[in-house]
């Protein structure tokens, strides 16, 4: 049977509509929601390509900062946005892979809320400690651990993941004192409220280069350029211990297909800008540069990885 022609016409249109609307995109402000606050790896990288999109299309690209819930309440408020591609999602592997194993209630599901973008960096963490502990190196902090008891903070499941970790190899007991974010965790460390972190570079060598905090090691498997003088943490007494974190973009699920290949190549050509590639090499992290398809099996692979790590490390989910 054939269609009525002024049917016919109505599904070309409707079919076009979603290129149509990628040939203009974008034609108004886009949000860019973070789940962290300002100061934040995260929240710099995002604030970094803001400003390289908004050059390349004279479209203003906001920031918006939703810390809390470990990243939760702003996947939340991605999830519940227009799919058009104005809201998007720049968060990393706490509230994509880690969150589900974390917490029994989440207010998103963390693949079928979402389309993938991209990836765009992954980095790793630094293991610093408040001057007052005594340690001079990773086997001396578990030495003093074992002794008294110590506190550690997060305000990502990256940071709380990577010092329960710590606690399963080195065989030791370490008090969980949570953060919205990690900068207000670091702000405890340096006044002595907490013991010690793992956590990200851009929120921990600052206060290191300073003199406010120790740093013991880094959890990347090869030493950081950044600071080349500091040991893995596998090599200063923990081997086998190495922990990343990632970035990449995601827009609410429904986002037409055309639309979500506009962004990617937005995305991939502010990662390419100088300004973009400088904040990445100062704050220890490498660019992971991928497309839609490679990101959703990657973000599988890591949902698998961080569950199990979780699992060894005897969290039960809150």
């Amino acid at each position: 049977m054939t269609p009525h022609p002024l049917l016919a016409a109505t599904l070309l249109c409707l079919a076009a509509l979603p290129a149509a609307r990628a040939s203009t995109y974008p034609a108004k402000p886009i949000t860019l929601v973070v789940g962290s606050s300002a100061g934040s790896t995260t929240d710099g990288l995002a604030r970094a390509i803001a400003q390289e999109i908004t050059a390349d299309t004279k479209v203003p690209v906001i920031v918006d900062n939703k810390a809390g819930a470990s990243g939760g309440i702003a996947a939340q408020a991605v999830a519940r946005a227009a799919p058009d591609g104005y809201t998007l999602f720049i968060t990393t592997n706490t509230t994509q892979a880690a969150n589900p194993h974390l917490f029994k209630k989440l207010a998103y599901d963390a693949v079928k809320d979402f389309a993938p973008v991209g990836a765009l960096v992954k980095g790793y963490l630094l293991l610093v400690t408040h001057p007052s502990v005594k340690a001079q190196n990773v086997g001396e902090l578990a030495a003093a651990a074992k002794k008294q008891p110590m506190t550690f903070g997060a305000g990502s499941s990256s940071a709380r993941v990577a010092a329960e970790l710590f606690q399963q190899m080195t065989h030791t007991q370490l008090n969980y004192v949570p953060y919205k974010a990690n900068p207000q965790a670091i702000i405890d460390l340096v006044g002595g409220q907490i013991d010690m972190m793992i956590v990200d570079l851009t929120t921990s060598l600052p206060q290191v280069k300073a003199g406010k905090l120790k740093a013991l090691g880094v959890s990347s498997p090869q030493r950081s350029p950044l600071v080349p003088e500091l040991p893995t943490i596998a090599e200063a007494g923990l081997p086998g211990y190495e922990i990343s974190y990632w970035n990449a973009v995601y827009a609410p699920a429904g986002t037409p297909a055309p639309v979500v290949q506009r962004v990617h190549e937005l995305m991939r050509k502010a990662m390419g800008a100088e300004g973009v590639r400088r904040f990445v090499e100062q704050n220890g992290m490498e660019p992971f540069v991928t497309g839609p398809a490679d990101l959703a099996s990657f973000q599988a692979a890591e949902f698998k990885r961080w569950g199990a790590v979780i699992k060894a490390a005897g969290i039960e989910p809150e």
